[in-house]
């Protein structure tokens, strides 16, 4: 049975504060969740060195460097990295409008998944806004490719992701995690994967200014002989790669600036190949078509939603 989406817009019922660490910058970070209105949408205000705050939407067209992770903007002074963690979580739990102000350049990393954001926002709960939520519906397939990696969305009753790794690493291989995501499935099978990292790339991404705030306690280590450095193991037996990579697409295809009713599908996958997927299906006009409840019901089968007249403003384009 199809899971019901949600009809209604959200926020937050009450701010938070949480502190951490930025996993590249290795610097000290405080993000403040504050409560919004609908039709806000997600957006990240950051306060500057000199005082003044840079203000930033989470939507695909302000999408900067994806190497290593997802950062919106396009200039190191003016942007703001590491945001996929947070996004996944809001995606997750069904939030649209929210603020977070950041008083540094990146998101902490917590302990390297989203389980810390899910916990805290559970701890404040969250607000319904009366106001009818949009998704967008892919009505048929759009897939990109870029070498041996490729990312599709496609049809589907419901929100769907279907996500393949193939890691050269005999403790990693081939991977494969598929479900339908909802709040409960992301929490019990996503949310506790960390982000991971092989020993032999430390020094390098030391050198290159990244990774400096990562350590065992936020990230998965992979030894030179293939096994996992840190003392307590894996969270999920064997598969926490895939699952922390599906967690990654959460995030990035959160920047939608919607919710969207159809099935993501990747092979080798990464913030760049999810990135420019999601750009693939939002500039083909002809393969989604925006929705909404048809009653003032809570929770509607995703069939049951009904083709709306476009704004001139959409949200995940600027």
């Amino acid at each position: 049975m199809a899971i019901a989406l949600l009809g209604f817009q959200t926020t937050i019922a009450a701010p938070l504060s949480l502190t951490g660490i930025g996993v590249h910058s290795g610097k000290s970070v405080t993000i403040t969740f504050q409560p919004a209105e609908a039709g806000t949408g997600i957006v990240f205000v950051r306060q500057l060195d000199d005082g003044t705050t840079s203000e930033y939407r989470a939507v695909s067209a302000h999408v900067g460097n994806t190497d290593l992770c997802t950062v919106l903007g396009t200039s190191p002074a003016h942007s703001i990295a590491t945001i996929e963690h947070v996004m996944a979580a809001l995606y997750a739990l069904g939030l649209d409008n929210v603020v977070i102000e950041v008083d540094g350049a990146e998101m902490p990393i917590m302990d390297g998944s989203s389980e810390v954001f899910i916990d805290s926002i559970e701890q404040v709960g969250m607000t319904n806004l009366g106001v009818k939520r949009r998704y967008i519906r892919v009505t048929k397939p759009v897939r990109i490719e870029s070498g041996s990696s490729w990312a599709e969305f496609r049809p589907y009753d419901g929100t769907r992701f279907e996500v393949e790794i193939d890691f050269d690493s005999k403790l990693i291989g081939r991977q494969t995690w598929a479900g339908d995501l909802s709040a409960q499935s992301f929490k019990d099978e996503l949310s506790r994967a960390r982000t991971f990292g092989f020993m032999r790339d430390v020094e390098r991404l030391w050198a290159a200014g990244f990774a400096l705030g990562s350590s065992l306690e936020n990230s998965v280590v992979i030894s030179d002989d293939d096994t996992v450095i840190n003392v307590e193991g894996l969270r999920y037996e064997k598969d926490e790669f895939v699952r922390h990579k599906t967690l990654d697409a959460v995030g990035d295809l959160a920047l939608a600036g919607a919710q969207f009713i159809g099935c993501y599908r990747s092979y080798r996958g990464g913030h760049k190949l999810n990135a420019n997927a999601l750009k693939a299906l939002l500039s083909d006009p002809t393969a989604y078509e925006v929705v909404e409840a048809p009653s003032r019901d809570m929770r509607v089968r995703a069939r049951e939603f009904v083709p709306v007249q476009i704004a001139e403003f959409a949200p995940w384009s600027a």
